[in-house]
């Protein structure tokens, strides 16, 4: 089997292609044997390698991912129509339907259905990717301040009574503002360190906390106020296919954009001055993850409300399951995350007279787990 792919050499511009064969014990002395690039390419000598063996299915590690992935694709698939029959009023939705039966079908459970598995894909994609460029494993969605940037902007919207889809745009604003003020920090003061965005976003997330303690403070106690908490607790309740419709374009978009380029993160994830020495403009990259990162966070928040632990834990058990490399892990944390907020969020509900907020649940499940995953790694952690 002939595998043909090009390198870039960087002091001159040309490409120069070269055969190699696949499955021979002579590939490891072509490769040893291989021109490297010169200085300020070399980047892009791994930068194709990787991208050669994202796609090579000989390899060991995507070989395992690959099958992986389409256990939980399949798992997912199967779960989605369950969800669509099981609820307070069963639905049989391979049987014969009336109009009721039909209606309850397509304006309620699939909208809810879609909703819970996108938002737990994005939350999880965007939580893998902040652990991977930041090195940080318990960096979550929500540190930047998108989650409480998000809640400022939807309760302002509903301090002035507006509906739902301009609650959901004024969410999705707040939260890009956010984001905004908490990379403007570090670029003025001159600093383009880690921590100091880490330490920006603790800024802009305690003064986002303070404007909703404000605005909570003047809303109407029995009715803005119940909206507002109700609404940071999370949920799926009032999630119709319109909503949806507005805000997946975007997170398709920087979902597409953050998986066609898993690779880098893995080059982040070096390190700032690992990943410089390989000719990677570290501050531009990092920029691009983390806008993606803040599209799908800040569209999921605006669909369901702040929802915890989703972006923070499902990563770690990716990493558990298929290994650290970011190629194979984003994937996994899509269809991961979207079946664990599905199944929570039709757990929600099941249990009780009332439908119980997301949140409540999901910090239930994933406090625990997080203490059993320190416990596991406690010898690292020493």
């Amino acid at each position: 089997m002939k595998k043909q792919f090009f390198l870039w050499k960087a002091d001159t511009g040309w490409l120069f292609d070269k055969e190699e064969d696949l499955g021979i014990k002579k590939k490891r002395e072509t490769q040893e044997k291989r021109r490297e690039p010169a200085d300020g390419g070399l980047f892009y000598y791994y930068a194709i390698q990787n991208f050669y063996f994202v796609y090579n299915v000989n390899d060991m590690d995507t070989r395992k991912g690959l099958v992986t992935n389409i256990i939980f694709f399949a798992v997912l698939l199967c779960l989605m129509a369950l969800c669509l029959g099981v609820g307070k009023y069963s639905l049989n939705i391979f049987g014969e339907m009336s109009d009721m039966d039909i209606n309850m079908l397509l304006g309620v459970r699939l909208p809810r259905v879609l909703a819970a598995v996108f938002v737990g894909a994005a939350l999880s994609l965007a939580g893998a990717v902040y652990q991977g460029v930041f090195k940080n494993p318990l960096v979550s969605p929500e540190f930047l301040g998108i989650s409480t940037g998000a809640c400022v902007g939807a309760a302002v919207a509903i301090l002035m009574s507006f509906s739902a889809i301009f609650i959901q745009a004024f969410a999705f604003l707040g939260g890009i503002s956010a984001v905004t003020l908490t990379l403007l920090i570090p670029k003025a003061l001159k600093s383009s360190s880690n921590i100091m965005l880490v330490l920006a976003g603790i800024i802009v997330g305690g003064a986002m906390s303070s404007v909703l303690g404000f605005i909570k403070y003047i809303a109407d106690p029995e009715t803005q106020l119940a909206s507002i908490t109700y609404w940071q607790m999370g949920s799926f309740a009032y999630v119709d296919m319109n909503s949806l419709l507005y805000v997946l374009p975007f997170a398709i978009a920087a979902a597409f954009l953050i998986l066609a380029m898993s690779w880098w993160v893995d080059i982040l994830s070096l390190g700032e001055n690992e990943a410089q020495m390989l000719g990677v403009s570290v501050g531009v990259m990092r920029g691009v993850f983390i806008v993606c990162a803040t599209v799908l966070t800040a569209s999921a928040v605006c669909i369901a409300g702040t929802i915890g632990w989703v972006g923070l834990v499902i990563p770690h058990l990716c990493r558990m399951i298929v290994g650290p490399a970011n190629r194979v892990l984003l994937p996994s944390a899509c269809f991961l995350g979207g079946i664990f907020l599905l199944t929570v969020d039709t757990a929600t509900r099941l249990i009780g007279p009332a439908e119980m907020p997301i949140s409540i649940l999901t910090g239930i499940i994933g406090a625990p787990f997080y203490a059993w995953l320190l416990y596991r790694q406690r010898s690292r952690l020493r």
